[in-house]
């Protein structure tokens, strides 16, 4: 393959996938609207969401790059069955979500309290992290490896579907779930 055809092909494959990410980015603005109605009830809100979402890009992000190097190597088939580095990879991939949603609620609130600026409770910023980021972990895994596997079967090549499927769904997701977990979070403590 030359240049050209490089060139082409890796438009051809990432600019369908570009435009549903700028899709569901419109999609993050508007629950983004509706999230701003719950951040008098829980001042601090706001400075986890962009720390939120990277890290959603960032842990999933290795996880697309390890599944997409496990499929060019053929470590890994482009389908839901038992494989040991698939398992390790997304087991791995879990726990670090968990641990750094948690890890946002804390420093946020600390944070907060150095600067002395308005917080919510950490109980309640810590129970929204970890909620929205149980719940956002478990589709980005599932909907990752289905858009990566489905993507690999037509011939895709799956570095190129990786950045943009991670960056659509933790926006997408990671909005909607954490708008999910402050409702669940406020009818919980009040």
């Amino acid at each position: 393959m030359n240049f050209r055809e490089g060139f082409w092909s890796i438009y051809r494959e990432a600019l369908p996938v570009l435009f549903v990410a700028l899709l569901g980015g419109l999609f993050s603005g508007l629950v983004l609207e509706e999230l701003l109605a719950s951040v008098e009830r829980f001042p601090g809100l706001l400075v986890m969401v962009p720390v939120f979402l990277a890290t959603r890009g960032n842990v999933y992000g290795a996880l697309g790059g390890r599944i997409a190097s496990g499929l060019h190597q053929g470590l890994i088939s482009p389908a839901f069955e038992w494989n040991e580095r698939l398992i390790n990879a997304v087991i791995a991939s879990f726990v670090n979500g968990i641990f750094i949603s948690i890890f946002i609620g804390v420093i946020s609130w600390i944070a907060l309290q150095l600067l002395r600026w308005p917080s919510a409770a950490l109980s309640e910023l810590v129970a929204i992290m970890l909620l929205a980021g149980t719940i956002t972990s478990v589709v980005l895994i599932f909907g990752l490896l289905a858009i990566l596997f489905t993507g690999y079967r037509l011939g895709y090549d799956p570095d190129n579907l990786v950045g943009p499927i991670v960056t659509t769904l933790g926006d997408v997701f990671g909005m909607l779930f954490l708008l999910v977990a402050v409702l669940v979070v406020e009818a919980v403590f009040v």
